[in-house]
């Protein structure tokens, strides 16, 4: 940590410390690059509260095949990816490969899942139709009036609280610095990115600044016009339950659409059950509410009747980083020198593999590696961003894989 008002020199500066930030600090240590992380609370923001499901195939969407293969491409690192933490750290991610069961309880919901299925398979991605007997046979404490489902069987979880607590010792040990700071502006020399200036006025000088701050990314100061991502706030809350180890509710996660609503319970190796998560279009509103709570409890109950036996443990909301098309944002930015990592949505866990090694590659060789070409900051140029809040704007629980990541 500099003394307050210093300043110092590094190759790479990246603002904000959640999964993401640490993620491209990580691998880009790793290539070689002397690397400072900048961020007041590293893993406490959208991180803390996401579930991390790893779910592309169950989140494929009309238009969006870019995103469902950059999604397949990042769950294919994941098994590398923290199996070398683990090796590293010897910490746990609570990584897991157990599928996602997919469920609807009406028929107007089971409609709703055939029609994802279609969608599914029209992306050519692998899909299993099941009767609601056959959802019971996989996941027995499901209510029995599950009319049916979707296995898909390649998805995976990882916990991700325990993920960032790697990251952060994976990313101390490779020699990143860790300045626990926020960012009051980016600096600016001679037309390029310099550097950034940290709250107590230290400045860090570096020839490459990574904005991987989330939602905050578009708020940071000293960005010329026209230079800062389209990243609006989408409030996500979200439960925790303790249960029984060796007495678990659920052997993967499921997904379910409860008369019209959506709703996600992900259980953990220690017990714990993870329910979420809200879509709220209330700008940067993290407050827990008690109807976000309720409609939580009520459409996962609905599904899962023995949650009431379970213990709550805490209810949080955190802020998705949302883009006009709910894509991430990667790559340079139109100030030479600031390479953009943000806009991840609702998938900011998933895509923490690929976007690393995207951004850790252009970095050290400024070649940006033909997956990431679709998701290029270009591609806004001449919008407003309004359509994408318009888009979602009032869509309460739509989607949500991994809660409010990220």
């Amino acid at each position: 940590m500099p003394a307050k008002g210093a300043s110092f020199v590094t190759s790479v500066v990246v603002i904000g410390g959640g999964v993401i930030g640490l993620s491209v600090a990580w691998r880009a240590a790793q290539r070689g690059l002397r690397v400072t992380v900048a961020d007041p609370a590293p893993g406490q923001g959208a991180s803390h509260a996401a579930a991390g499901m790893l779910t592309p195939v169950g989140e494929a969407a009309h238009g969006e095949t870019d995103l469902l293969r950059l999604g397949l491409d990042s769950l294919a690192r994941f098994p590398a990816f923290t199996t070398e933490l683990t090796a590293l750290t010897s910490q746990p991610t609570g990584f897991r490969e157990t599928g996602t069961l997919q469920v609807g309880y009406d028929a107007d919901d089971l409609a709703i899942l055939s029609e994802l299925r279609a969608l599914q398979e029209a992306m050519n991605v692998p899909v299993q139709q099941l009767s609601g007997r056959e959802c019971r046979m996989l996941e027995p404490m499901l209510d029995p009036a599950i009319r049916g489902g979707l296995l898909v069987a390649g998805d995976g979880s990882v916990d991700p609280r325990l993920l960032t607590r790697a990251l952060l010792a994976a990313a101390r040990q490779v020699g990143v610095t860790l300045v626990t700071q926020a960012t009051a502006e980016v600096i600016t020399r001679d037309g390029r990115a310099g550097g950034i200036r940290l709250a107590d006025g230290t400045e860090i000088s570096a020839d490459w600044v990574v904005l991987a701050a989330g939602w905050n990314s578009a708020g940071i100061a000293g960005l010329p016009a026209g230079t800062a991502p389209q990243v609006r706030p989408v409030k996500g809350q979200i439960l925790r339950l303790r249960g029984n180890p060796a007495q678990p509710l659920l052997a993967r996660s499921v997904r379910g659409i409860v008369r019209g609503s959506c709703v996600y319970l992900v259980p953990r190796e220690d017990g714990e059950l993870v329910i979420g998560a809200t879509q709220e279009e209330l700008g940067p509103d993290s407050r827990v509410t008690a109807g976000g709570v309720w409609e939580l409890l009520r459409d996962a109950r609905t599904l899962l009747p023995g949650i009431t036996e379970l213990e709550f443990a805490e209810a949080s909301a955190g802020l998705r980083p949302g883009t006009p098309d709910n894509a991430p944002i990667l790559g340079p930015s139109p100030l030479p020198g600031l390479v953009l990592a943000t806009g991840h949505f609702r998938s900011g866990i998933l895509l923490a593999p690929a976007t690393a090694d995207i951004i850790a590659e252009y970095l050290a060789t400024q070649r940006l590696p033909a997956i990431a070409g679709q998701f290029a900051v270009t591609r806004f140029s001449g919008q407003d961003g309004q359509h994408g809040q318009d888009r979602q704007h009032g869509q309460d629980r739509q989607h949500g894989p991994d809660g409010v990541q990220p």
